[in-house]
């Protein structure tokens, strides 16, 4: 079965960067939909004509869960170049253009996003081999990204699941070095079932016989308890945050402890204390997937980790330019209920001299749980603007959204955009106040326009 997915603009356009890609992407969104099929079958049989480039990559470190994944896969590549090797990484959504899903590994230095005319040619061979078989975007763009990795030799890959994981695209590849399973929680609900037990079971999808597990924390005990009984049956060697291994601050800096001892470490270069949870988990990650670091290695890669559009700071461009001086912008893509506990957890516990108003400028798509997420900031957040979403077809309007804020205890406004909201508040602002502290949420998508529009896209 296939569900229809929303429609994502690129705005990167014309023939400057990513124009090759694009075009060849708009020509596959005009024969395909744009949608996730509950199947593998005729993927593999896509993968088989090509040769099967899934089972051709460097070790695998395959990410699923329902929060967290990208700040994992992050915090593993940084681990691993740190450690001076080469490493693919694939992620999903992207935040501008599509190339962000692709960055190739280089034995010279960091990965980089794929080459625009590389990207283009292998759109265009795997769209040649499929025909015209029915297919989905998603589904051909997975196989893009085998073939890249297949293709460019790396010492490792990581690829992070798009939706779920059992029927995930992703999912065809049959031997990778370690699974990881990161936080679980309510999202997608529509597709991977409405209780938490349902969608561990779908994350859980990922695990193969045999193949080392690594479970991040787990929130709920229900979903722990799933993840560790699937690993137990598939007879899958396994590491549990909190029971094999851990992580906890200590006079400012995180103590890492595993079976193979301690490390004293600085703690993460990512605002928020679920981020040493996270870092916890990536380098178990990396460990059981074979390969060693070192306390030098490992101080190095977490002193200098960027993953933009989560808790990212803007200090410059022209959107932090139209708030009052002294104000802080925080961006942030968390769209479900329990990334807005962590937002709020972190900013909550940011220390200042002063004592900021917080402000929410929110977007999200249809299919989200707008009140639960906006819950998260009752007692918090002063006031709620709430701004469509360009990126998205399925953007939710922004007076519905006000509505699902005002439900959810909160006074709340429709605005047109982003920029209308910090004019009103630079132009507005009573100078005998603190400076406010803003945040841009509630979709990934928005993040991306955020980013494109202070002209700050991920590199």
């Amino acid at each position: 079965m296939t569900i229809p997915a929303q429609r994502r603009s690129d705005p990167i356009a014309g023939n400057g960067a990513g124009g090759a890609a694009k075009r060849e992407i708009e020509r596959l969104e005009t024969v395909h939909p744009q949608g996730f099929d509950l199947s593998l079958d005729r993927l593999h049989r896509l993968l088989d004509r090509l040769g099967n480039p899934q089972d051709k990559l460097p070790p695998v470190i395959h990410i699923a869960g329902t929060n967290g994944k990208g700040s994992c896969a992050t915090m593993c590549r940084a681990l691993l170049e740190a450690d001076g090797k080469s490493v693919h990484v694939h992620t999903s959504p992207h935040l501008v253009r599509w190339h962000e899903r692709f960055r190739m590994g280089r034995t010279d230095g960091p990965g980089q996003f794929v080459d625009d005319e590389v990207l283009a040619d292998t759109i265009r061979r795997v769209a040649e081999v499929n025909g015209d078989e029915p297919t989905t975007v998603f589904e051909i763009m997975t196989v893009v990204m085998f073939v890249l990795f297949s293709e460019h030799p790396a010492d490792a890959a990581i690829v992070e699941v798009g939706l779920g994981g059992r029927f995930d695209a992703t999912n065809t590849i049959s031997n990778p070095a370690v699974s990881v399973i990161m936080p679980i929680g309510l999202d997608h609900e529509a597709y991977l079932g409405d209780r938490i037990e349902l969608i561990a079971m779908e994350k859980a999808g990922i695990m193969k016989p045999g193949v080392p597990v690594v479970i991040g924390a787990q929130d709920n005990d229900v979903a722990r308890e799933v993840l560790i009984d699937t690993a137990e049956r598939r007879g899958c060697p396994l590491a549990v945050y909190g029971q094999d291994f851990l992580a906890f601050e200590e006079h400012g800096r995180m103590v890492f402890q595993s079976q193979a001892g301690l490390m004293d470490l600085p703690l993460p270069k990512l605002p928020g204390r679920h981020q040493i949870a996270n870092a916890a988990t990536a380098l178990a990650a990396v460990a059981t997937a074979g390969f060693d670091i070192h306390f030098e290695t490992a101080e190095r890669a977490l002193t200098d980790i960027k993953w933009p559009g989560r808790m990212q700071r803007l200090t410059e461009g022209p959107l932090p330019a139209l708030l009052p001086g002294g104000s802080e912008l925080w961006l942030d893509g968390g769209h479900n209920p329990h990334a807005a506990m962590m937002i709020a957890e972190t900013l909550a516990g940011m220390q200042d001299r002063i004592e900021r108003p917080l402000f929410l400028i929110t977007g999200m798509i249809d299919g989200k749980d707008a009140r639960g997420y906006f819950r998260a900031f009752e007692g918090m957040a002063r006031h709620v603007f709430t701004v469509p979403v360009h990126f998205n077809d399925a953007g939710l309007d922004p007076e519905t959204l006000a509505r699902s804020a005002e439900e959810a205890g909160l006074t709340a406004q429709p605005m047109k955009d982003v920029e209308e909201v910090l004019r009103l508040l630079g132009e507005g602002w009573n100078r005998l106040e603190p400076p406010p502290r803003v945040l841009i949420g509630g979709s990934l998508y928005l993040a991306g326009e955020v980013l494109r529009d202070n002209g700050m896209p991920p590199e």
